[in-house]
C-alpha cells in the first residue's frame, strides 16, 4: 500500500512513501493519477476541487482550498489555508459512550504512605529558585554515585529538577511557578524530595512551604544562604533520603492505578495515521482498566474541540472544556496572534499543512473515552479516566505539565524525532520505521510498522506489554541518556 484514504469522506489521500509525478496510484474504489512528486505524509486530491471548497481529511475539514485542485495534484500551503478563526460558542451534542476494552495487569510500583502509588523511586531535587541550579546539580551527580556506589536497586536515581524561575516575579506568574513545583514535590515518583532553596528569593522555603503538604516525610529543605557548606550539609540531607527511600519495595499494583500523559512533538504525516491512533488505542486500555490518561497541548485541540467537547462526560464537564478552548483562544489574541498560528516548519515539512490538520491528528491521541475532567495548568489529578489539562503544544511546558498533573509516565509520539524528556519517563513512540532505525538511542516504540501492515490490536499489546515494563522499572531510552528537564509556563511580568 503506497497511499491511504482514511475516512470515506474524505477528498484527499495521504502518501505512505515517496511517490512521483505520473504515478498512477490504485485506491479501494478509484485510480488516481499524480500530477506532482508527493513526499511521504503530504496529501493529493482524490478529486478535481473548487477554490474555496473544503478539504476533508479524517472525516472533517483541515481547511479551504485557495485555489482550483486538480485530481491528483499535492494539497500543501500553496493551495490548502485554514478556516479557523476566534472564540465560538459551542453546543452540547453528547455521543453516546465508547464501550472501552477491559484488561486485568499488574505492574511492580512503589506504594507510598499517604495511599499514592509510583513507578520510580528517585529522589527529586528541587530548587526554589534558578540561582541554586547548579549547587543542585552537584547533589544530584553526588546522589546517583552513591546509589550506585551502594548498590541500592530500589532507590531509581536522583532528579536536578531546574529551570529559570522563582524570584523577580509577581502575582499569577510566581504562583503558577510555585504550584508546577509543589506538584513535583508530592509525585508518586518521589521516594524522597529535597527543597533546595537562596535564601532572599522571592519563591523562598518559607514562602513555599505554603504550597507544600509539610506532613510529608519525604520531604527536607536546605536554604543555602544560612548553610557555612551548603554542599556537605546537601550530601548529608540527600544521603538520609537515600536510607528513607531504600526501605520502599516494589509490589503488584493493578493498572486501575496507573496514570499516563499523552504527547506530540515532531509530528509529521503519519502522527494521525499510526502513532497517535496507537496511542489513543492504549489509553483506552488503561481508562477501560479503570486507570488515568491526560491530554494536553490545548492549542493543538483547535479545529477538533467539538469532538473532545461531545464526549464530556456531562454538561459541567462540557462547559469546562469549553472553557478550556475559549480561554487559550483569549490567551492567544491578548497577546496579539492569531489562534490558527501552530504547525511548526517540522509539521509543514513532514506533511501537516493547517492547525486542523494537525489537531485532528493529534486529538486521535484521546482514543474514544469520555472525558471525565478538565484540569488548570499546574493542577493535580483527582479523577480517573481520560482529563484534558491546560497547557500549550511546547513540548516542554506541555510535558512538565503531565508531570506536574502526577502522570507517571508520558507517552510521546513523533515523526521527526526529538531527544526531549521530562522528569517522569517519557517513552518515545516513532510515526514511521525509517525514524525508529535512524534514531534507536531517541525511540522506545516504533508505530511505523501498521503502514507496512501490522495490525493495531497486535501493536496495542506490544505497547501495554512495554508501558507496564516500564511501569515496572524498565529503563526509557531518555532514561539511559540521563535526560530529564523542566518546562515552566511563563506569562509574566519580570521585575
Amino acid at each position: 500500500m503506497n497511499a491511504l484514504v482514511i475516512n470515506d469522506r474524505d477528498n484527499v489521500a495521504v502518501a505512505l512513501q515517496d511517490l512521483t509525478a505520473g504515478q498512477e496510484i490504485l485506491l479501494s474504489d478509484r485510480k488516481v493519477i499524480l500530477c506532482d512528486d508527493i513526499t511521504r505524509g503530504h496529501k493529493f486530491a482524490l478529486d478535481n476541487i473548487k477554490a474555496g471548497e473544503p478539504i476533508i481529511k479524517y472525516g472533517y475539514s483541515i481547511g479551504n482550498a485557495k485555489v482550483d485542485i486538480p485530481q491528483g495534484s499535492h494539497i500543501h500551503s500553496h493551495n490548502l489555508k485554514t478556516a479557523l478563526d476566534g472564540v465560538k460558542d459551542y453546543s452540547f451534542d453528547k455521543v453516546e459512550e465508547a464501550k472501552l476494552p477491559h484488561v486485568e495487569r499488574t505492574f511492580e510500583g512503589y506504594l507510598r504512605s499517604n495511599g499514592d502509588v509510583g513507578i520510580r523511586n528517585e529522589i527529586f531535587i528541587i530548587p526554589t529558585v534558578f540561582c541554586v541550579n547548579n549547587i543542585a546539580r552537584v547533589l544530584e551527580k553526588y546522589a546517583n554515585e552513591r546509589i550506585k556506589k551502594l548498590n541500592i536497586d530500589n532507590v531509581d536515581g536522583a532528579l536536578a529538577l531546574t529551570h529559570p524561575y522563582g524570584c523577580s516575579q509577581m502575582g499569577e506568574d510566581q504562583e503558577t511557578t510555585q504550584r508546577v513545583l509543589a506538584s513535583l514535590s508530592k509525585h508518586g515518583n518521589c521516594g524522597g524530595v529535597l527543597v533546595l532553596g537562596l535564601g532572599c528569593e522571592n519563591n523562598n522555603i518559607n514562602v513555599f512551604k505554603e504550597y507544600l503538604d509539610l506532613d510529608d516525610d519525604r520531604i527536607v529543605f536546605l536554604n543555602t544562604q544560612d548553610s557555612d557548606d551548603e554542599i556537605d550539609d546537601g550530601y548529608q540531607l540527600i544521603d538520609e533520603l537515600i536510607n528513607k527511600a531504600a526501605k520502599c519495595q516494589r509490589q503488584s499494583v493493578p493498572l486501575s492505578r496507573l496514570r499516563i500523559g499523552l504527547k506530540c512533538g515532531g509530528s509529521d504525516g503519519l502522527s494521525g495515521i499510526t502513532a497517535n491512533p496507537l496511542i489513543g488505542r492504549l489509553s483506552d486500555v488503561v481508562v477501560g482498566a479503570g486507570g488515568t490518561s491526560v491530554m494536553t497541548e490545548v492549542p493543538e485541540m483547535f479545529g477538533a474541540e467539538q469532538l473532545l467537547m461531545n464526549r464530556a462526560k456531562d454538561n459541567a464537564t462540557f462547559e469546562k472544556c469549553v472553557n478550556l478552548i475559549n480561554n487559550f483562544k483569549n490567551y492567544f489574541i491578548s497577546h496579539g496572534q492569531v489562534v490558527s498560528e501552530n504547525p511548526s516548519p517540522g509539521n509543514k515539512a513532514g506533511g501537516i499543512t493547517t492547525l486542523e490538520d494537525k489537531s485532528l491528528g493529534c486529538v486521535q491521541k484521546g482514543g474514544s473515552a469520555c472525558v471525565s475532567d478538565v484540569l488548570c495548568y499546574g493542577q493535580m489529578l483527582s479523577s480517573n479516566g481520560l482529563n484534558l489539562l491546560e497547557a500549550p503544544g511546547n513540548d516542554g511546558v506541555a510535558s512538565t505539565a503531565l508531570a506536574a498533573a502526577g502522570c507517571h509516565l508520558v507517552l510521546f509520539s513523533t515523526g521527526r524525532g526529538t531527544p526531549f524528556a521530562t522528569a517522569v519517563p517519557t517513552v518515545k513512540i516513532s510515526t514511521n520505521s525509517e525514524l525508529y532505525q535512524k534514531k534507536g538511542a531517541w525511540i522506545d516504540f516504533n508505530a511505523g510498522s501498521i503502514v507496512e501492515g501490522k495490525d493495531f490490536k497486535t501493536l496495542t499489546d506490544e505497547l501495554l506489554d512495554y508501558v507496564i515494563e516500564v511501569a515496572s522499572g524498565k529503563m526509557t531510552k531518555s532514561e539511559k541518556m540521563g535526560y530529564h528537564e523542566i518546562v515552566i509556563w511563563k506569562d509574566g511580568v519580570t521585575m
